[in-house]
């Protein structure tokens, strides 16, 4: 599981081999969606699928192997199963028989340690109900959900559903407005789209599309054109906008194009407060002036691309930040949810993109080990905006935010 392109909350299943994990998916969707078997082992690989969940909306499941796994291979698989809750919104710890040991112990203290929601299922209930004095125990020591289960004979689904619901992060299906805070009914919102070797063939990128439908929700009035007709526009434009958003490379023009009276920020920015480590992107942003001769820069992308001569994360931010930092310094693109190849600490930065086909579950996992190393994080655009001298200007819209 390197990487995915699904931004519904998703549901990691954990437990032992043979707890009926992939017989509780079963359940949950109301189809054989995935293979059940009396054989230890059978799920090999985490498996997806997307279902509806009342309350919630639309969900990823995610069945994972056995945390008891064995032998080479076994460990392979473990791996892979702890790689998958660095994917994940909610955990649900799948228990059998009454047994509550070192495994289960294991993951929910890897839950904990990750700040991970979770909630533990009895499965098998209708061979062996769960006894009251270990429910008791559980609870006090978790302080969390726990259900007893039979996923052969689901009668208290509905109840699961619920439970569900409850536990899972409001923050992981219902999305902080991209900018329905910074505008008021009537607002003109001007968006600068540049249709280059980048853009799409006969559409926009996803970032574009979601301010579009975020400035219409809020009443606002999204007027689009391309860098090179904002000065001619905004000089007869009517109402003035009262907030510019451009696409971040080609920020110098739009700061001298668009009146300093009017806000301005990028598509990567106001992505990057709504779903990424905004906090964390305002601290190590200025971090970009402290680099050395020999400092590594790590790069991510959210997604895998078809890269061009003039690649945003590959091409221009590694040329716009040699050039500013005047420093010989090395540069290393991990595209989608890819293993890192480096130990963290071995990077003097770390620069992610704005995360537009990820979850921010997955975009605060994938910079915490950075974050808790003490290593700089930023955002495409918010670096951007620094090294071209604009950085105060274009994070000023989120000026409440900044002084809190």
């Amino acid at each position: 599981m390197t990487k995915t392109r699904d931004t519904k909350p998703h549901i990691g299943i954990f437990g032992r081999r043979n707890n009926g994990k992939s017989s509780l998916i079963n359940a949950l969707t109301g189809q054989e969606t995935a293979i059940v078997s009396a054989i230890p082992g059978t799920t090999t690989d985490p498996v997806k699928k997307s279902l509806e969940i009342p309350g919630i909306g639309p969900a990823v499941l995610i069945d994972t192997a056995g945390t008891d796994d064995a032998g080479e291979l076994g460990e392979k698989r473990i791996a892979r199963t702890t790689e998958a809750m660095k994917l994940i919104d909610l955990a649900v710890l799948v228990m059998a028989n009454n047994q509550f040991d070192e495994p289960e112990k294991k993951l929910a203290g890897q839950f904990k340690d990750q700040n991970i929601p979770f909630l533990i299922i009895h499965n098998k209930a209708d061979e062996e109900p769960l006894l009251p004095s270990l429910e008791k125990v559980i609870r006090e020591k978790y302080q969390v959900p726990v259900i007893d289960f039979s996923s052969l004979h689901p009668s208290n689904l509905e109840t699961l559903s619920r439970i569900l619901c409850d536990t899972m992060p409001e923050t992981a299906y219902r999305a902080k407005s991209l900018v329905g805070d910074l505008i008021r009914k009537g607002d003109v919102v001007l968006l600068i789209t540049p249709i280059d070797l980048e853009a799409p063939e006969g559409r926009m990128i996803l970032p574009q599309v979601q301010v579009i439908r975020d400035v219409l929700d809020h009443d606002g009035i999204a007027v689009l054109c391309k860098e090179h007709e904002v000065a001619e526009f905004y000089r007869t434009m009517h109402p003035k906008p009262v907030l510019a958003i451009t696409d971040s490379q080609v920020f110098p023009k739009a700061d001298a194009a668009i009146p300093h009276e009017t806000l301005l920020t990028s598509f990567s920015i106001v992505l990057a407060r709504q779903k990424g480590d905004f906090g964390n992107y305002l601290k190590g942003t200025p971090h970009l002036s402290n680099l050395h001769d020999g400092d590594k820069v790590l790069i991510l992308e959210s997604c895998t691309h078809h890269v061009t001569c003039d690649d945003i994360g590959r091409v221009k931010i590694p040329r716009w930040l040699t050039r500013f930092s005047g420093k010989k310094l090395e540069f290393e693109v991990v595209a989608g949810l890819s293993t890192i190849p480096s130990p963290i600490t071995d990077y003097a930065v770390v620069i992610q993109c704005g995360g537009c086909m990820i979850t921010r579950r997955q975009i605060i996992s994938r910079l915490k080990p950075a974050v808790d190393a003490g290593i700089p994080v930023t955002n495409y655009g918010m670096a951007i905006a620094y090294i071209h001298g604009i950085y105060n200007r274009a994070i000023q819209p989120f000026a409440k935010e900044i002084t809190r």
